[in-house]
């Protein structure tokens, strides 16, 4: 029942609304113009009595539909803009550059675009990723026991108060006490159901979490205490290998992960854990058998908070945790996610057997 495609008014319904938990698992073809398109697709939205549903691509296609231009339905799901992947390659090319609005023009683009794509997709704005990225190199010199001159001078910055400003709004503390200290490292991960925040050091993966989940700064300062360390952006081989075998999970090659984790709770919280990652792709567990697996029958609230707690999303799979009537419950990066991530299980799952 939590899989089946649901009626026409259903789906028609989240065609109006434009939800994502469908998007890549439901199309919908549109007699009075012959085109099929994602239910997130931005067009004027047709009648009921001119839409058809289907689950999959070829079955458009042999039902006569073309795709549509705007929501381009045979690429990929989630797949970045292009304004912010080439952008993004500038600042990995131009690691000293300091960037301001008058550099987007002399691109080409216009910083008001610029600044809703990234919105949309990272969280913040371009100017605001470039700043933290010379942050970032300011941090990095002062884990090397660098002076606090010094480590501004790295990171492009002329005033000092200008970059103590940018470490206090990074991690809330200033330069001189970063001094010498091991830094965890951060970066953006891109998923088809949104962008993945991953802070990981050189063994482990710590944290890898939706942007847009209101508990990450909470998530993140509970890191920093947990660790006795701070966070700066940057890359690691253990970030690296979660986004390889996260492309690998979303593209259906693989549904298990094998990246080295951090974890972070008491003995019954990590039995919990390992009870979730127990748990079958394609398949759900309620919380109470959650609490018997995990050896305490009566815990069930107890299990509850265990499962919230969790700050490796899909990697410890919460979201195949269900309410015990069937429905879907509570998950911290939104239910739409959630019955997105069990749908590509399940599609996963068929496809191998």
């Amino acid at each position: 029942m939590l899989f089946d495609l649901p009626d026409r008014d259903t789906l028609y319904r989240a065609l109006l609304e434009r939800d994502p938990a469908y998007d890549g698992h439901v199309f919908v073809g549109v007699t009075s113009t012959g085109v099929f398109c994602r239910l997130t697709c931005p067009a004027r939205k047709p009648l009921l009595e001119n839409t058809r549903f289907y689950d999959s691509v070829p079955a458009c296609f042999e039902a006569g539909f073309r795709p549509c231009l705007r929501c381009r339905p045979l690429d990929p799901v989630g797949q970045r803009e292009p304004i912010v992947s080439a952008l993004l390659r500038r600042l990995e090319d131009e690691p000293e550059r300091i960037w301001a609005e008058g550099d987007l023009v002399e691109l080409g683009y216009d910083p008001s675009t610029v600044r809703r794509a990234f919105k949309r997709h990272l969280g913040l704005t371009f100017l605001d990723m470039a700043r933290l990225r010379r942050a970032g190199r300011g941090m990095d010199r002062l884990a090397t026991r660098a002076s606090v001159i010094d480590a501004q001078q790295a990171a492009g910055y002329g005033s000092g108060s200008g970059f103590r400003e940018a470490i206090v709004r990074l991690l809330g503390e200033v330069p001189v006490a970063l001094r010498g200290r091991e830094l965890l490292r951060a970066d953006w991960i891109e998923s088809p159901i949104g962008t993945m925040l991953a802070v990981a050091d050189a063994h482990a993966l710590h944290l890898l979490e939706f942007f847009d989940r209101t508990a990450l700064p909470t998530e993140l300062k509970k890191l920093r205490e947990a660790t006795r360390s701070s966070i700066t952006f940057g890359r690691t081989p253990v970030i690296d290998r979660i986004e390889a075998e996260l492309r690998d999970y979303f593209e259906g090659r693989r549904l298990a992960f094998d990246t080295p984790l951090a974890r972070h709770g008491s003995a019954f919280t990590k039995a919990v854990w390992d009870a979730l990652v127990a748990i079958p792709p394609g398949s759900t567990r309620s919380y109470g058998d959650i609490a018997h697996a995990a050896g305490r029958h009566t815990a069930v609230r107890a299990v509850a908070r265990a499962n919230g707690a969790n700050q490796l999303a899909i990697v410890i799979p919460c979201h195949r945790v269900i309410g015990a009537d069937g429905s879907l419950t509570g998950y911290g990066g939104g239910l739409w996610r959630k019955d997105w991530l069990l749908r590509h299980e399940r599609k996963v799952v068929g496809v191998t057997r």
